[in-house]
């Protein structure tokens, strides 16, 4: 039998092969794991389906592969029975007239005109059963308008399925410009340049994620209008809550981070502004706002920028939110993160306070509306009252898409989360 690749989720369709477990020759059990395969960020492991001896293997690491590619051939025993050979059913004239070699595919687009072609037959009623007559009636369906397969033209279910798909893709396709009118901007060419005519370089081909990182970050920026609302906070309180408690949470085997008190302020202020936890859905034309706050924290690694998410943020304990935080983070430069850690999220945080920097606008991470964006916090001279103090003060960059927020409540929501950062309560930090 032939192993192939398994469907392996919604809106994953390939993916590029890191590791292979398995070598011709070697035994194999069911659910051995095979190989491991990178898609959307994250590396799965693919287990067999069959049990038996490796005859061949037709994938290497660095190949991308799709749903039901073959990746090895299993042979002693493993393979599936004979079928047996039975008498060939007699064939219709229209079956003989068709070669062999045509694909199902290409015969089920001859033998079905495009929804054009199927023009009505006035005064004759088409040929179908009354149950697929009220099927079409509930549907809104002419039956006239579709063609039959059937022996003698009748309509059968496949063919109003048929129809429907049909209908469908026609629906998806942009429609054509007038005469003279002028078409959508076409993308320039890429040009590909000879930079050793000025000098040595170095080569270095992009990773299967930067591939992913690349071409997300190139959607999201195009898909949203962006506009970053800048501000700064002062966390010399919340930073003395953390040195304070910080021997208390190492005792219970993790680390109080800033990370963690950014996740329950971000989460409590979204409470407030159901609108930054929220996503537009351009097809229906809606604003779908979510009752639940799961928040993605940006993670650097070695081979590229990861977001797992968290889970609700706003049900948990700060003690919970610092482990979690820890095994996404471990997880992630490990890369032992999974497709699913990576999907649902309402909100991102990126934090570069511990790389450095200040001010900078990140880039929304689609199909979510809004990401704040945090920069290195450091000792500023800041007036209070009359008097001149140093505080720590932490820069801030909320980036959101203006089709659904305006300026207003952008400005709003960040004076909420200042607030909130400067008024941390202590409770919140207690074990």
């Amino acid at each position: 039998m032939d192993l192939k690749l398994p469907h392996l989720g919604e809106g994953a369709d390939s993916g590029t092969v890191v590791n292979l477990f398995v070598k011709e020759g070697d035994q194999l059990t069911k659910d051995q794991p095979v190989l491991e395969l990178e898609n959307e960020k994250a590396v799965a492991t693919i287990p067999s389906t069959g049990a038996g001896t490796v005859t061949k293997i037709f994938v290497k690491p660095g190949d991308k592969i799709s749903v039901g590619q073959r990746i090895l051939a299993l042979g002693d025993g493993s393979a599936a029975a004979p079928e047996t050979k039975t008498a060939p059913k007699p064939q219709t004239a229209q079956q003989t007239a068709e070669p062999e070699s045509t694909p199902p595919d290409s015969r089920e687009e001859k033998s079905k005109p495009s929804v054009a072609e199927a023009e009505p037959k006035p005064g004759v009623p088409p040929a179908a059963a009354p149950s697929l007559r009220k099927v079409a009636r509930d549907l809104g369906i002419d039956l006239t308008k579709v063609r039959g397969s059937a022996r003698g033209g009748r309509i059968i279910l496949e063919d109003i399925r048929s129809y429907l798909q049909r209908l469908q893709r026609l629906a998806s396709q942009p429609p054509a410009p007038a005469a003279g009118a002028p078409g959508p901007p076409q993308r320039p060419p890429l040009e590909q340049i000879d930079f050793s005519k000025w000098g040595s370089v170095l080569k270095k081909p992009l990773s299967p994620l930067r591939q992913v990182i690349a071409r997300r970050m190139l959607e999201n920026w195009n898909a949203v209008p962006h506009v970053t609302q800048f501000d700064e906070a002062d966390v010399t309180d919340l930073n003395a809550l953390r040195k304070k408690y910080s021997a208390a949470y190492e005792q219970k085997g993790t680390r109080l981070t800033l990370t963690s008190f950014v996740l329950k302020v971000v989460a409590n202020t979204l409470k407030q502004h159901l609108i930054f936890n929220s996503s537009l859905d351009e097809v229906a034309q809606e604003i779908v706002l979510k009752e639940y706050c799961h928040i993605g924290v940006a993670v650097d690694t070695e081979a590229g920028l990861i977001v797992p998410v968290i889970r609700d943020v706003d049900k948990k304990s700060l003690l919970e939110l610092s482990r979690e935080l820890e095994e996404m983070a471990r997880k992630s430069r490990d890369r032992k993160v999974s497709a699913e850690d990576l999907k649902g999220g309402t909100f991102t945080i990126s934090n570069q306070g511990g790389i450095g920097g200040s001010h900078f606008t990140p880039i929304i991470n689609k199909p979510e509306v809004a990401i704040l964006g945090l920069g290195r916090s450091t000792n500023k001279a800041v007036v209070r009252g009359d008097k001149i103090e140093s505080r720590l003060m932490m820069p801030l960059g909320l980036s959101y898409d203006h089709r659904v927020i305006d300026g207003g409540q952008a400005a709003r929501f960040v004076v909420d989360l200042v607030k909130a950062f400067e008024t941390f309560k202590e409770d919140l930090v207690k074990l």
